[in-house]
C-alpha cells in the first residue's frame, strides 16, 4: 500500500499515521522487561482479541510473540531492544480497551488497534524479515537433526 493511501486509511480510523508512529517510537524506547513479561502472560488474551475483526493480523502477531519469546529466552538476540519494545508496545496497545479510540465503540473501536499494529509491522519489517529467515534456518537444522543426518 502506498504511503499516501496508508495515511488516508489511518486518518479514517481516528488516529493519524504520525500518532501511531509516535506511540510505537515512544513505546519502543520506554518498554521494560516487566512489559515483556506482561505481553507473554497475556498472549492468549491478545490472540483472542485478534481473532475477531483484527483477524488478518493473527499471523503477524504470532510472529511478534515468537520474536519476543525468543528474545526473552536469549535464543535470538540479533535484534535491537527498540524493535522488541515496538513489538511489545503494539501488542499491549491491542490489549488496552481504553486506548485512543475505545474498543467498545461499534464499527471503529478496533481500527486504531489495527493502525498501531500495522505501523509497527512496517517500522520493524527488516528486523522481522531477518528473524523469520533465522526461524526458517533453525527449523531446517532441527529437521535435519531429527532425521539423524
Amino acid at each position: 500500500m502506498a504511503s499516501q493511501e496508508r495515511r488516508k486509511l489511518l486518518n479514517n480510523t481516528g488516529i493519524s499515521h504520525d500518532d501511531a508512529r509516535r506511540i510505537i517510537e515512544e513505546g519502543g524506547e520506554e518498554v521494560t522487561p516487566e512489559d515483556l513479561k506482561k505481553v507473554l502472560r497475556q498472549e492468549k488474551k491478545i490472540k483472542r482479541k485478534l481473532s475477531g475483526p483484527l483477524g488478518k493480523f493473527v499471523d503477524e502477531a504470532r510472529t511478534l510473540f515468537e520474536l519476543i519469546r525468543d528474545y526473552w529466552n536469549k535464543r535470538y538476540t540479533e535484534v535491537p531492544w527498540w524493535t522488541i519494545g515496538a513489538a511489545a508496545t503494539s501488542l499491549l496497545y491491542i490489549l488496552d480497551p481504553m486506548d485512543i479510540v475505545p474498543d467498545f465503540i461499534p464499527g471503529i473501536g478496533l481500527l486504531d488497534d489495527a493502525s498501531v499494529l500495522s505501523v509497527c509491522l512496517f517500522m520493524i519489517r527488516r528486523d522481522l524479515e531477518k528473524y523469520t529467515a533465522w526461524k526458517a534456518d533453525e527449523a531446517a537444522v532441527e529437521e535435519v537433526s531429527s532425521d539423524g543426518i
